[in-house]
């Protein structure tokens, strides 16, 4: 997703802001990190990636049309000699935000621009100011896991936070369209690559830190210094900080410690915050600094409550008013459609497609459908290789506690064996739990509805909004929703 005009810079002018020798004084009108996807005209950005370094597809982008390659030092030598000009960096996808902003003409100062941060909750609180917003009559942008939305047009994603030119490219392009605001999801992954780098977002929120992506950080230390990151003075102007978890209480105190006034701190546990809230179900009121809110949200569940709280904070500390806000939102609430997130597919049973993915977003989403008085709770989930296998068996353990029936499947084995993964999340199953194994998931979905009471309820976690599935490379393609639908349609058929 590009602009459909450029603003041209000389290869001089990049050279001169990293601080290099001014190279040939060529025009560049893009850039890009991908050889393939070369325009004639951009510049090239070549560095080392997990098992290939990109300087080993220079010529092509050039003879693509790249009019110059931003690398590193061993980048420079594997190019070689060639007929266009190498910037030479220490770390060339650490600045390559930078490098595509100045190109792009610095998009993201035309823009009011929200981060979202956390380990649940950063899409649906996304989702949630995009609405917010969208009442307020703003044309807005959105960037997560489900989808990138410039204004009315949607795309799938890629990625939760693309990578840094193309997140530029995409900010270039909303300001083109008249884009007013930027709601984009943050993860831990894209604050230590820099993804989101020169970007300093006007209000970031935090919703929650709970075990996962050990696989990448290693430790839950170093994944909470990831996320924090957002909130120290280059990557944010102000922030909210859900303070009911000992992380959110802990990333508050650092962040106002370094940073008094710009962090405001919001609780739903009676915690002393600047913002609490009350709440009766899914009805809430949200009371501080700017006054009293009430409002809804017809998203099922506690969790659903807090995005939506946070949500409002963030959108109130860009500089609404609250009351013009209360008033903008009166009739609809805090009511987002969002792609497989606590997403309705069918009603007898009653059957849910979600991506809770770890323990804590299936164990809150459980409690919120256990809430709701049906018979028995059904859950079909399974684990995603190349992950975090810590916790495998604790996600078993927590459907255990909660449900009446776990169906273990697979959901994206990678390149592991998909069996050894079922084997380490049926280890957390306790004894006398009733269960089944069903490694392929389109029969363990509709295993799950075939079998169901009427008013039972099927909750299909760990994909939510996917549609395709990898399996030791194969890309399988299926997608929760349209397999309960059917599965669904035949029960009803076979019933009728």
């Amino acid at each position: 997703m590009r602009p459909n005009t450029t603003h041209e810079v000389t290869l001089s002018r990049i050279a001169d802001d990293l601080g290099l020798p001014a190279p040939l004084d060529v025009a560049v009108s893009g850039v890009s990190a991908d050889n393939r996807l070369i325009h004639p005209g951009d510049l090239f950005v070549a560095s080392r990636g997990e098992t290939v370094h990109a300087a080993k597809f220079a010529r092509s982008a050039i003879d693509a049309g790249a009019v110059g390659v931003l690398t590193d030092a061993e980048g420079a030598d594997i190019i070689g000699e060639v007929d266009v000009p190498k910037l030479v960096v220490k770390d060339p996808a650490g600045i390559a935000g930078k490098v595509a902003s100045i190109v792009y003409g610095n998009p993201s100062a035309a823009l009011t621009t929200f981060g979202i941060t956390g380990t649940n909750g950063k899409t649906s609180t996304a989702f949630m100011i995009d609405l917010l917003l969208r009442q307020l009559g703003r044309m807005t942008g959105l960037i997560g896991t489900v989808s990138v939305k410039i204004g009315d047009d949607v795309v799938p994603s890629a990625l939760t936070t693309p990578q840094p030119v193309d997140l530029q490219a995409m900010l270039a392009t909303l300001v083109e369209r008249g884009g007013s605001d930027l709601i984009v999801e943050v993860s831990s992954h894209a604050l230590e690559q820099k993804r989101t780098d020169p970007v300093r977002f006007d209000v970031v929120g935090f919703t929650n830190l709970t075990q996962d992506h050990l696989d990448y950080h290693g430790t839950i230390e170093e994944y909470f210094n990831a996320k924090a990151i957002l909130f120290d003075t280059e990557h944010s102007v102000r922030g909210v900080v859900t303070v009911d978890d000992d992380a959110g209480q802990r990333l508050y105190d650092q962040a106002n410690a370094e940073r008094p006034g710009a962090i405001v701190s919001l609780s739903l546990t009676g915690k002393d915050a600047d913002w609490s809230v009350t709440s009766d179900g899914q009805k809430f009121t949200l009371e501080g600094p700017g006054g009293i809110l009430t409002s809804h949200t017809d998203l099922p569940g506690a969790f659903n409550v807090a995005n939506a709280a946070l949500a409002l904070v963030m959108v109130i500390e860009s500089g609404v008013n609250l009351a013009t806000l209360g008033e903008a939102i009166a009739q609809v609430g805090v009511s987002p459609v969002i792609p497989g997130r606590m997403e309705v597919v069918g009603s007898r049973p009653y059957t849910v497609v979600d991506f809770a993915h770890n323990t804590d977003a299936l164990e809150k989403a459980m409690l919120a459908l256990k809430d709701r008085g049906f018979r028995r709770l059904i859950v079909v989930t399974g684990s995603a290789g190349d992950r975090d296998r810590g916790k495998r068996p604790m996600m078993a353990a927590v459907v255990a506690e909660h449900a009446d029936h776990l169906v273990v499947t697979d959901d994206d084995p990678h390149s592991e064996d998909p069996a050894q993964i079922r084997r380490e999340v049926i280890a957390g199953i306790a004894e006398g739990f009733s269960w089944e194994e069903i490694g392929d998931r389109e029969q363990a979905i509709r295993s799950a509805i075939r079998d169901a009471h009427d008013d039972d309820v099927v909750l299909i976690a760990g994909r939510g909004h996917e549609t395709i599935q990898d399996v030791a490379g194969d890309a399988i393609e299926i997608d929760d929703r349209v397999v309960a639908r059917d599965a669904l349609a035949h029960r009803m058929a076979e019933n009728s």
